[in-house]
């Protein structure tokens, strides 16, 4: 796993202050950013792909800069992003572009490597029996699985998420996170995810990064988050989930597409 250090991050929009002076480090965790709307989740998350520059401060991933190299650092949204026209497997290998030629991305001539790899990250995420159906034929849970997918391909060593379970249903939105800290697990992968749903935060996270107004109000790990600090950041509402779990309860997944193939399955599946 690899090492994100946040120091001093300020990013201004004009007179607006979006991030004031956030520093936080995370290492070989599964990382959740709690907030309201507004309170700088989603610009923190943009600064850490590289896609907005900070005013002042940085963000380095095992002590290089982010900004301007963004391979390292895979990313998955909140609306899924994908080519619904064309199946998961396909969308799951676009994680590869960064390593093929713009012919041979027209053509599918990725590696034999990259193939397997896209096979691979499908299993990971319970969507190897569905690789070759249509993404505009899958539920929007199982959307976001093939997007995941399609990161891990790109073989990153930081997996950040901008609200990936925010359009879900409760059922949907636990199986997606479930895979989602699976696949940060089984491939050694540093992961900041945000979230508003605090009881899915609370079930899933190893380390709590609370932002309110663009500030840094905690950062704690699952033992120290309390309901005193989630009213603080949000006002008085309803904690749920706060209770240590052990990180088989944490996964948390349902048997949902899981797939019990081997290796040679997967490589006879190779035929794109």
């Amino acid at each position: 796993m690899s090492t994100l250090k946040v120091e001093n991050l300020t990013k201004e929009y004009g007179d607006v202050t979006a991030l004031d002076e956030v520093s936080f480090e995370i290492e070989d965790e599964f990382a959740v950013l709690l907030g309201e709307s507004g309170a700088g989740k989603s610009t923190l998350l943009r600064c850490a792909n590289g896609l907005t520059e900070p005013t002042e401060g940085g963000i380095h991933l095992d002590g290089g800069e982010i900004a301007g190299s963004r391979t390292d650092v895979g990313m998955i949204f909140q609306q899924h992003n994908l080519v619904d026209g064309v199946s998961a497997y396909l969308n799951a290998l676009t994680g590869s572009l960064d390593r093929v030629s713009m012919l041979e991305s027209l053509m599918q001539w990725q590696s034999r490597e990259d193939k397997l790899r896209a096979l691979e990250a499908l299993e990971t995420v319970g969507l190897l029996d569905e690789a070759h159906q249509r993404v505009s034929q899958m539920s929007g849970g199982q959307q976001q699985r093939v997007g995941i997918a399609r990161a891990l391909v790109q073989e990153p060593r930081l997996l950040l998420a901008d609200e990936p379970v925010a359009s879900l249903d409760p059922a949907s939105a636990e199986t997606v996170m479930g895979y989602l800290r699976k696949a940060a697990i089984e491939h050694d992968v540093t992961a900041l995810v945000s979230l508003h749903q605090v009881n899915i935060a609370a079930h899933f996270g190893d380390r709590f990064i609370g932002l309110r107004d663009g500030e840094l109000l905690f950062d704690v790990g699952r033992d120290e988050l309390t309901p005193e600090l989630i009213d603080e950041l949000y006002g008085n509402v309803e904690t749920v989930g706060l209770a240590e779990m052990d990180d088989q309860a944490a996964i948390g997944l349902e048997d949902d597409g899981a797939d019990d193939s081997t290796a040679e399955d997967r490589q006879r599946r190779v035929q794109a």
